[in-house]
């Protein structure tokens, strides 16, 4: 079976509800896997990699962490231990150069990253005059930039804390926006916007973005991940998937796989010669 047509493709609704005029609809998108294929974080370590950031021995282990989530999925576990360590890393560099350096990952990598299918869902609620926000884990900076690139309203994002000279400290300022996080912030910008959220829209990929879709009158798993198809299924959420037909998503997940796995071990090996000499 071909691609989905993504030119006609129209979000997914319960029922239609009337609204006042004066009553605002949003839809809330997650980031990764839901409109940019992988994690747009793994993407912008290698750049700060390549800018003298990280050592060796952290970009193979973030490397492992994306083709772990690429297989299976995220895991609670590996994002907050990538979250404190890239906290240590970014403390004393300043928040304009990791905006350059995402501009950068942006232009070379993540555009090119893009599902048709959700940047067609996405213009279509920016067409209806809905307001877009991306909800993810990813720096604000990062988060605010890509919501800038694509014609969002604007993002939700971890906010990790900078002084007043524009320097990282190594804090974060509030929780880190992934699971429950990304709903409470999304009711508490629904107050402050005056949306109506039994009208609004919400799209993610993990059982992680449950809570938010659970807020929302039309929730829509894009692109779920084994979990979150159950539980749509279970609750009679509709799903979407933009990747091609599943033999070449396994086709395409083995061979990003290998290509990842190629890269880490020739990190590995660097590193392990460069010691011996």
């Amino acid at each position: 079976m071909p691609p989905e047509d993504t030119s006609t493709i129209m979000p997914a609704t319960s029922e239609s509800v009337p609204l006042h005029s004066d009553t605002k609809v949003a839809a809330f998108f997650d980031v990764d896997n839901t409109i940019i294929r992988g994690a747009s974080s793994f993407f912008l370590a290698k750049a700060l990699y390549r800018d003298g950031f990280f050592s060796t021995l952290d970009i193979v282990n973030f490397g492992l962490k994306q083709l772990k989530y690429m297989m299976v999925g995220e895991n609670a576990r590996d994002i907050d231990s990538l979250r404190n360590r890239a906290l240590s890393i970014m403390k004393g560099h300043s928040v304009a150069q990791v905006v350059a350096i995402g501009e950068d990952v942006w232009d070379e990598v993540l555009q090119n990253r893009i599902y048709p299918g959700t940047q067609a869902l996405l213009d279509h609620h920016l067409a209806k005059g809905h307001e877009v926000w991306l909800v993810t884990a990813t720096p604000a900076e990062i988060g605010d930039l890509i919501a800038h690139r694509l014609g969002a309203t604007g993002a939700l994002a971890t906010m990790a804390e900078h002084d007043h000279q524009g320097f990282y400290t190594g804090n974060l300022e509030g929780p880190m926006m992934h699971g429950p996080v990304k709903a409470l912030s999304a009711r508490q910008l629904a107050e402050e916007h005056g949306i109506d959220l039994e009208s609004s829209y919400a799209y993610g990929d993990s059982l992680n973005d449950r809570p938010l879709l659970s807020i929302v009158g039309n929730p829509c798993a894009i692109n779920p991940d084994k979990k979150l198809r159950r539980h749509a299924q279970e609750v009679g959420w509709p799903t979407r998937d933009f990747r091609s037909k599943r033999r070449a998503v396994r086709r395409s997940a083995a061979t990003a796989s290998l290509s990842g796995a190629v890269w880490v071990a020739s990190m590995v090996v660097r590193r392990l010669r460069n010691k011996g000499n």
